[in-house]
């Protein structure tokens, strides 16, 4: 795995303080969904919160969950994608987040929708999960698991959770080639003030077999996502990323930066717990 800066490692509370910050956007018109969209490559009008569940909609597809399993939702955000999930299939989630901010939020939206018995959600440490083993049928991880401070140790925890043949579907982040000097700098503070690294794909296949997991597919999707995304997010809203920095300064991250960035790279895995 890469970072900024290896010698600053991530700390779990500072991701939840990022994320507690990030609750005061008004995520009205993003429909609660804090993660990249889908587009089919021809298509470039589809709104961004169209977009974000269509992919939710892609991961919940390779699930292969049914009305009336567990499903755990790792970094669960705010909630709208395990809300989706639940009216979509008919499962009950438990979704987790180390923001208190978040988890809050999101108790509220699902009782707002009349969902709360069919989603709950837990403050938690994703590499100390508060769960029994064996207590869900699968798990989804919608760009969480660059936050955390490491990827196999919560592919071990979900590997302890999820029932024998279930399967765990994700997105990540990664560097898809070289990145040139002259884009390093967008990427340097994306990471930084995102609190993030980047993955290597390399690595899956090996670290996934050492938590117990055996892949399964592994989709390289930036062409889908990544541009269009930071497109919308730069037109639309880049404004609203201003109160989330305690820092006023020049190199914050802005959404414009990254659109040219090929290199920085999207993908979706799947992988299943042996039966």
């Amino acid at each position: 795995m890469s970072s900024i800066d290896s010698t600053q490692p991530i700390v779990a509370e500072e991701v939840g303080l990022l994320y507690d910050r990030l609750t005061q956007l008004d995520t009205e018109e993003a429909g609660g969904s804090l993660h990249l969209g889908y587009w089919d490559l021809d298509d470039d009008t589809t709104p961004l919160v169209e977009a974000a569940d269509r992919l939710t909609d892609m991961m919940t597809d390779r699930l292969r969950i049914t009305g009336g399993q567990r499903l755990l939702d790792v970094g669960c955000g705010l909630g709208q994608p395990a809300m989706r999930i639940a009216q979509r299939v008919g499962a009950h989630v438990s979704g987790v987040s180390i923001s208190e901010g978040q988890i809050a939020r999101a108790r509220k939206l699902a009782a707002a929708q009349g969902l709360s018995d069919m989603v709950e959600f837990h403050h938690a440490d994703a590499m100390r999960l508060p769960f029994d083993d064996e207590s869900f049928d699968a798990a989804i991880a919608i760009e969480s698991v660059f936050h955390m401070p490491d990827r196999e140790q919560v592919f071990r925890e979900i590997h302890r959770v999820l029932r024998p043949g279930g399967r765990l579907v994700l997105t990540d982040f990664f560097e898809r080639g070289p990145i040139p000097a002259d884009k390093q700098t967008a990427v340097n503070r994306l990471l930084r003030d995102f609190i993030m690294t980047l993955a290597d794909p390399g690595d899956y296949v090996s670290m996934l077999a050492r938590a117990g997991l055996r892949f399964v597919e592994l989709l390289d999707i930036t062409e889908q996502s990544v541009r269009q995304t930071f497109s919308q997010m730069a037109r639309d809203g880049e404004r609203d990323l201003d109160p989330i920095f305690e820092e006023e300064t020049d190199s914050k991250f802005s959404p414009a930066d990254m659109i040219d960035v090929d290199e920085f790279g999207s993908l979706l895995l799947v992988a299943r717990k042996p039966a």
